[in-house]
């Protein structure tokens, strides 16, 4: 069976490849943690400050007796949960608003874009620190400010895409046979600014990954659940004499951004119109 010409493009490219692979093991492992580590991983197995591969805890012990292991594997489902609904609501704010500004133009364009040019003028990581320190520490309240922050970028760059692509010849000929707006943004523009979406939205995983790091290092993440921010925030005061307890999760975050941006590059080179014309 011959593969589609934007896949064998992907495949081509060994660092894309190797970062959807690491990714996959990121999600498969998020995705069994309740058959890994069925045990709720807040709760005390064993001695404090155990080093990895010490009896049955691969991963060590922290300073309260937890298992690492059972931490990590929990943690990623967190972190991907959360990266993954702020790149879906992310992308959808962003079509919205740099859709209807790029197509639509004049007094819109410039009253929407003024909009987003405020939301990016505040410092994104204080101002989301300052929204969940509002708002009681929850994944909502994380998922709420990591959107706020993080909309704005992406409804600009749709603009851009939207405006660029309805001065085509194509588009003008659907308007002139009387389609409707509606149906030439969805028919016409958003598929073919689909791969510059998907790109800027695979990157927003990432970073969604490490705003949700961040703030949960600094003690404004959900204290009842799991994540790799909360791990090294809890490990930071033993980092000299247990360096695993923060090394671990913070390996683990890196790995996992690294894998999406390495994903992400792929993507661009694979759907690149540009590339597709050397295929």
């Amino acid at each position: 069976m011959r593969l589609p010409p934007a896949l064998r493009r992907f495949l081509r490219q060994p660092a894309a490849v190797a970062g959807a692979v690491l990714l996959l093991l990121v999600i498969g492992l998020a995705a069994s943690a309740d058959l890994l580590y069925p045990e709720d991983p807040f709760e005390i197995v064993g001695r404090p400050y155990l080093p990895p591969l010490t009896g049955e805890f691969l991963l060590g012990t922290d300073t309260l007796g937890r298992d690492l292991a059972a931490g990590i594997v929990h943690g990623a489902r967190v972190s991907l949960l959360i990266g993954t609904l702020a790149a879906l609501v992310v992308t959808a704010i962003g079509i919205l608003v740099g859709g209807a500004a790029g197509y639509v133009g004049g007094r819109v364009d410039t009253l929407l874009m003024r909009f987003t040019e405020l939301f990016q003028t505040i410092p994104s990581f204080l101002f989301a620190i300052v929204l969940v320190a509002i708002m009681e520490p929850s994944l909502n309240a994380l998922l709420i400010a990591i959107v706020v922050v993080s909309w704005a970028p992406l409804a600009r760059l749709v603009r851009a895409e939207v405006a660029g692509l309805r001065s085509r010849d194509y588009v003008q000929s659907a308007i002139a046979i009387g389609m409707g707006d509606a149906s030439v943004l969805a028919r016409q523009i958003l598929p073919n600014a689909l791969p510059a979406i998907l790109v800027a939205a695979s990157v927003m995983v990432a970073t969604a990954i490490l705003f949700e790091s961040g703030l949960s290092f600094l003690g404004l993440g959900d204290p009842n659940v799991m994540s790799w921010g909360l791990m090294i925030g809890a490990g930071r005061s033993a980092i000299r004499t247990a360096w695993w307890m923060a090394g671990i999760p913070g390996i683990a975050i890196l790995l996992t951004v690294l894998s999406i941006n390495l994903v992400g590059d792929g993507l661009n080179e694979a759907l690149n119109p540009r590339a597709a014309g050397r295929a």
